[in-house]
């Protein structure tokens, strides 16, 4: 029998210390090349979207591919772009945790929509408050002290 998944993953992830090193201009090209990255992986990526200091990942996986070594590629290759590349001038790396948030697939147009805004949820809301919401919705217990 052959393998059937339907997992859908919002990935988030921060610069190292929270750094405003993705400036707007770059990012776009920050996007496309993730998107390479998850479609090397054979996933499918949904939506991509961030700020200066995080991003946020709408995709979904291969099933041979383990999130933990998708998302330490993501990170690893993007960071060696753009330090290469010097995309980024100040960014540094990326924080070594991450968040992944399982789906459905009734949410995908949701979650779309909510990653497309990005910008302008930024302008209201901190990333440390988003990322606790998120932690909080999804049932995750977490120290405060490890949210930076």
């Amino acid at each position: 029998m052959s393998t059937f998944t339907q997992i859908l993953y919002h990935i988030v992830y921060s610069t190292k210390n929270r750094e405003c090193s993705l400036k707007h201009g770059n990012r776009e090209a920050l996007f496309r090349y993730v998107w390479g990255v998850v479609r090397n992986k054979k996933g499918h990526l949904y939506r991509i979207n961030g700020v200066e200091d995080h991003l946020h990942i709408l995709s979904d996986l291969h099933p041979t591919v383990a999130l933990a070594d998708f998302i330490k590629d993501l990170k690893v290759s993007s960071s060696k772009w753009i330090k290469d590349d010097r995309v980024f001038p100040g960014f540094t790396g990326w924080q070594d945790g991450y968040g992944a948030f399982t789906h459905s697939w009734g949410e995908k147009d949701v979650l779309i929509e909510y990653i497309k805004d990005q910008q302008s949820h930024h302008g209201t809301v901190s990333f440390r408050d988003e990322y606790r919401r998120l932690l909080e919705e999804a049932g995750i217990e977490f120290d405060e002290r490890f949210l930076l």
